[in-house]
């Protein structure tokens, strides 16, 4: 479509929706606001860079499919992200694991880890006005090669992951401090069974005790927050994960950190859309990990389903999206990673343009003065609206393509670029 005829459509949809008391400009602008933190690990299959040739291992996770382009290094991770970010609308920051670090062809151990390390990938971000958050990476390691990390029951290899955390917090700290944004780490630990264990307890007892010593230096939450985020099971850890969903939540809750909800880390048929209005209150702020779970935690693509689509109605009818944090999480390997990356992203995006055009206080007024056949008719009438026209603008403001064309793209850095690895 033409500029004139895209301006021409919204300004049909722009009438549309003051029909029913949606100011579409506003819609527009408080998206454009919402930051998305972008997945490095898709453009490599979650390899990451300690050493040459390295690949996923352990941590109950896996990458499916061989298709061909994947990034080798940092300099083709980050030129694949910088073509997937000039595609994609609104702001955006970027999600790295501490296994992506620039150590410059030396090892450097985990507990080693500093700022040093990632510099470069600081100075890249300010170039490209992006933040950062940031990951501590309990998996593909020696000494997570059990299963087991912070809850170990070697004290001296737990040791070893304490310090690791530490080291994380404070990367990220600087991290924050030189961009001027936030920088949300995760803790995500994979540690558990893969039969049935005699004490439950125990474990859980030291992975608190663990996270306790990690968390003891008070940093600078201008700069630095961080998160817990659980699992349901993993490979390797069928019967029994230590953070489960209650014991992040518990110790999120009396610790005052943030609470990670990955979609594809609960039972099958549980969602995460209902718990962010059932735990926000009570913790200081929700980090999400929006993934696509196909009868498991198969982190495939995101795409505009339901579920993504309550996800963003449960952000913005909450009334504080600025007290949750938006991450991706999924890692295909079976199609190009850098298409992924962007009809996932997209998808995300629309998805919170479908939530911030709905009238939710007269929604809301409705639901209060329990006239629900109004409100049931209001919300069927919505999913006929001209959103796409609001969505084409609102590209076309951003200067990124609209439609498929953002796909013309994609094929042709695969032609000149990926095709070549």
């Amino acid at each position: 479509m033409s500029e004139k005829q895209i301006q021409k459509a919204y300004e049909l949809a722009k009438d549309k929706y003051a029909q029913i008391g949606v100011d579409t400009d506003k819609a527009v602008n408080m998206l454009s606001d919402i930051p998305v933190s972008l997945h490095c690990w898709q453009g490599d299959d979650v390899g990451g860079f300690e050493q040459a040739g390295a690949e996923l291992s352990g941590g109950g996770i896996q990458a499916t499919g061989n298709y061909p382009g994947k990034a080798r290094n940092l300099d083709e991770l980050r030129g694949d992200l910088e073509m997937a970010l000039s595609l994609l609308p609104g702001k955006y920051k970027v999600n790295l694991h501490a296994s992506y670090l620039d150590n410059g062809g030396k090892f450097i151990d985990r507990d080693q880890v500093t700022i040093e390390h990632f510099q470069s990938w600081v100075d890249w971000a300010g170039e490209n006005d992006l933040g950062i958050d940031f990951n501590p990476t309990f998996f593909s390691h020696p000494k997570a090669s059990d299963g087991l990390t912070l809850s170990h029951p070697d004290k001296n290899i737990r040791k070893f992951w304490i310090e690791h955390g530490k080291a994380c917090r404070q990367i990220a700290l600087e991290m924050g401090k030189a961009l001027g944004k936030t920088c949300v780490v995760n803790f995500w630990m994979p540690d558990g069974q893969k039969d049935t264990p005699v004490d439950r307890k125990g474990p859980r007892k030291l992975i608190a005790e663990s996270l306790d010593e990690i968390f003891s230096d008070e940093l600078d939450e201008k700069f630095e927050l961080d998160s817990l985020e659980s699992k349901l099971f993993g490979i390797g850890a069928e019967s029994y994960t230590v953070c489960s969903h209650e014991v992040c939540l518990c110790y999120a809750v009396a610790r005052n950190k943030l609470l990670c909800l990955d979609a594809g880390h609960f039972h099958p048929t549980e969602v995460i859309s209902d718990k962010i209005s059932a735990v926000l209150d009570y913790v200081p702020g929700l980090l999400l990990h929006v993934s696509r779970p196909v009868r498991w935690d198969s982190d495939h693509v995101v795409i505009l389903d339901d579920e993504l689509r309550a996800i963003a109605q449960q952000i913005i009818r909450c009334g504080e999206p600025e007290k949750i944090h938006i991450g991706l999480d999924f890692f295909d390997a079976s199609i190009n990673r850098l298409a992924a990356w962007v009809i996932g992203t997209r998808s995300m995006r629309k998805a919170l343009l479908l939530a911030l055009l709905e009238p939710t206080q007269k929604l809301k007024e409705l639901e209060i003065s329990m006239d629900y056949t109004n409100r049931l008719a209001m919300l069927e009438e919505l999913k006929m609206f001209p959103a796409n026209a609001v969505w084409d603008y609102y590209c076309m403001q951003a200067d990124v393509p609209t439609g498929l064309d953002w796909l013309d793209e994609v094929k042709k850095y695969e032609k000149e670029v990926l095709a070549a690895r």
